[in-house]
Formats: C-alpha cells, structure tokens, sequence
C-alpha cells in the first residue's frame, strides 16, 4: 500500500512559500506564544505593507512588517519563513530589520532609561519615626 507522504516530491520537507502571520511572529520568536501573537495582529498591533491584517494572512519572503510590541516598534522585512519554532539565531534570520528602526527603539530605551534614572524606590518600608514625618508632610499617601 502507497503512503501519503511518498506522493510529495521532499516527503514534506519542502520550505512554504507563504506562512500564516501568527505562526511567523511565534516562529521569529517576536510573541511567546502563538496565542499572543494572534491576539496582537488582531488588535492591529501588526501591519503588512502599512495595512492591519487577521490572523490568518499571508506572508511571503520580501513582505514589510511594522510590528508594536509594547513601548518597542519593529520595521522588518521578512527574508525567510518558518512553521516551527526553533533557535534564536535561525529565528533571527527569518527577518532583516532597517537599521533606522533599530536606532530609533535604541533612542527610545536610552529615554525610558533616563526618565527612571532619577526615582529611587526606597530601599525598606519607613520606620516609625519616618511615618511621623511623612504624616507631617503630608505625604503619606504616597507610599
């Protein structure tokens, strides 16, 4: 009896020339799970091409992603597809991103850095004598 897999010319080995979006980002390792990575193409999180998609689109080698995850904003081009999830290095070559995407998440972290440079969370809850003065203040809802 023939199987199945012997009719396929690589026994399904054979790289796809499309892949659904949610299963890229997870396989690019840009969501932890394919959950997430739905839920965020589905908020408009993700644009192809500058236009919001479902999760079910497309893509194909040379399609420009703009991808928001969190306080991050990624500009990609994609240069390879994958179904499965593996390494960091081979997910880092399934996209190239622009260097000046780069530099501006760069800028960006080095602004989020500063602006929490200057507050110092105390080290312990105050002591007593502490909470008199900051009760004299006024400030005691502020803890």
């Amino acid at each position: 009896m023939k199987d199945r897999r012997d009719d396929s010319p690589d026994n399904g080995n054979a790289v796809p020339d499309a892949v659904r979006i949610d299963v890229w980002l997870w396989a690019a390792r840009f969501f932890r799970t394919r959950a997430l990575a739905r839920q965020a193409v589905q908020a408009g999180r993700v644009q192809v091409g500058g236009v919001t998609c479902r999760p079910s689109r497309l893509v194909r080698v040379g399609d420009a992603l703009v991808i928001a995850r969190g306080e991050e904003r990624f500009e990609i081009g994609v240069t390879g597809l994958s179904q499965q999830r593996g390494p960091a290095v081979v997910a880092q070559a399934l996209y190239s991103e622009s260097e000046a995407s780069r530099q501006r998440r760069e800028e960006e972290r080095a602004r989020r850095r500063a602006g929490r440079a200057g507050f110092r969370p105390p080290e312990s809850r105050p002591d007593k004598r502490a909470r008199r003065l900051l009760r004299a203040l006024g400030d005691y809802d502020a803890l």
